[in-house]
């Protein structure tokens, strides 16, 4: 009895301890070269991202409605919400192995007994044994109990995976949740983009329609000739040809933010862009080792890894005995009318015994299995680190050149503007034929359409980091399993 008491207190299989995030290698000090890191400061916890309702750091009140219905409306969130109640019953199910289990079987039955076999074990078949027959009732109630007791923590590790799968289905739904606000803010900013393409095509049209009249009239004058109206009309024409292309960018960009949100495309739109920088916001970085508890992914990762590990002591537990209470009891009687009278009682209690003796190598085949299984939750655990780092990095650096480009786009705008209105009035003066002209305003064009662009691509890829930085989630565990 004692050496049960002592095996009673502890489980078999590996206790988890989880492995290195990188292997062998360590975990870097900083993040991407430090030309670009220098640029950042260091999180403090005054200084971090607004867990929740990161998004309002953009300080868009649009944006702001944008994400709130996808919070409430968006399908794929629905469904994460959906496996997360899935692995929280699981939990509980899991559970309910730890309490005896109670079934409760009445019955009645009415049967008759074959009149061809004698209480001696021989048969006759003369017409006198005949009578020997009986046709009578059997009225039963009685109620089955069985409890296994966990002496090996077959049922600990049970419950231990499926905890640690709800755990990581927590993280899912985090990492769910981020990932589609982080769509939605980028495709927003992607949309504002394109409509100030659009805006700046069409003011561009109006100017080059301007610029054609003033041929027309110059060429009636005799001063412009049938080429500088046929350069004047191909530049108006192919600006315009632009905007349809934009437009549609436009509409599929909507589309998608539509589907996001939970609505109809067919109905969906925006209102007015609220008037705010078009420059990303200031956003501080972790140093690596806290930042890998702040990535949801990750997180979920290591729970899976955690469950597999536990999985390897439910397979260890099959090779162990296993231990049940049995009790039964009730009344048992011929007659319906003293079925619970004190003398129609019956019960049994006793232990049983399951011991696997031969399985035909089931059972470690089941183990080989786990242990593979947790082998491969390792590498995809340290796989989603080295990606995430990548993308961390990738984003350092999208923000990095992207803001040196747009500095470069933006003084190139000014330049063309320059040279643009240079040659327009030397133009107007005669001193320059039409076709400098064109070649000016096609370079401004070009300039004001890649400025856009940049400033667009700047606002989704802070996005970008803000997601790649887990955007100041903790995996702080407060799921409750009785909600």
């Amino acid at each position: 009895m004692a050496a049960l008491a002592l095996a009673a207190g502890c489980a078999v299989g590996p206790d988890y301890h989880r492995p290195a995030a990188l292997g062998t290698n360590a975990v870097p000090a900083q993040f991407g070269d430090v030309s670009i890191t220098n640029e950042w400061k260091t999180a403090e916890p005054a200084a971090q991202l607004p867990r929740g309702a990161w998004w309002n750091i953009y300080a868009d009140a649009e944006l702001d409605r944008l994400e709130t219905l996808s919070a409430s409306n968006n399908q794929q969130v629905a469904v994460g919400v959906a496996n997360f109640d899935q692995a929280r019953a699981a939990v509980k199910v899991a559970q309910a192995d730890f309490f005896p289990q109670i079934s409760a079987n009445p019955a009645a039955t009415r049967q008759r007994t074959s009149a061809n076999v004698s209480s001696g074990g021989g048969s006759r078949t003369n017409s006198a044994f005949s009578n020997s027959s009986r046709t009578f009732n059997t009225f039963n109630v009685s109620a089955d109990a069985s409890w296994e007791l966990d002496v090996f923590g077959r049922i600990r590790r049970l419950t231990e995976a499926a905890r640690t799968q709800f755990e990581a289905s927590a993280d899912d739904l985090e990492s769910l949740k981020l990932s589609i606000q982080a769509e939605v803010a980028i495709d927003y900013f992607t949309l504002r983009a394109l409509d100030d393409q659009s805006a700046a095509l069409n003011q561009m049209a109006d100017a080059y329609e301007t610029s054609l009249r003033l041929t027309q009239n110059r060429k009636k004058s005799g001063i412009a000739d049938d080429l500088d109206m046929a350069q004047a009309e191909t530049l108006l024409n192919s600006t315009r040809a632009q905007i349809p292309a934009v437009d549609l960018q436009r509409a599929q960009t909507r589309h998608a933010l539509a589907v996001l949100c939970g609505q109809a495309a067919t109905t969906f739109a925006l209102q007015p862009a609220s008037p705010g920088s078009s420059n990303p916001p200031a956003i501080p970085l972790s140093v690596p080792s806290e930042w890998l508890e702040s990535r949801p992914d990750i997180s979920a990762a290591e729970r899976q890894m955690a469950a597999a590990n536990a999985n390897v002591g439910v397979a260890t537990a099959a090779f162990y005995p296993r231990i049940f209470l049995n009790g039964s009891g009730g009344f048992q009687s011929v007659s319906a009318s003293d079925l619970f009278a004190w003398p129609s009682h019956v019960w049994a209690v006793g232990p049983s015994l399951q011991l696997p003796l031969f399985t035909g190598g089931a059972n470690r085949a089941q183990l080989a299995s786990a242990k593979a299984a947790y082998n491969g939750a390792v590498a995809t655990y340290r796989q989603t680190v080295l990606t995430a780092f990548q993308d961390v990095e990738d984003q350092l650096a999208a923000q990095h050149y992207l803001a040196n480009q747009l500095d470069e786009e933006v003084a190139a705008l000014a330049s063309a503007r320059r040279a643009l209105a240079i040659a327009n009035n030397r133009y107007k003066a005669g001193v320059e034929q039409y076709l400098d002209v064109i070649v000016a305003q096609t370079s401004e064009l070009t300039h004001e359409q890649t400025v856009i662009q940049l400033r667009g691509q700047r606002l989704a890829t802070s996005v970008a980091l803000i997601k790649s930085l887990g955007a100041g989630w903790k995996p702080a565990f407060t799921a409750s399993l009785e909600r």
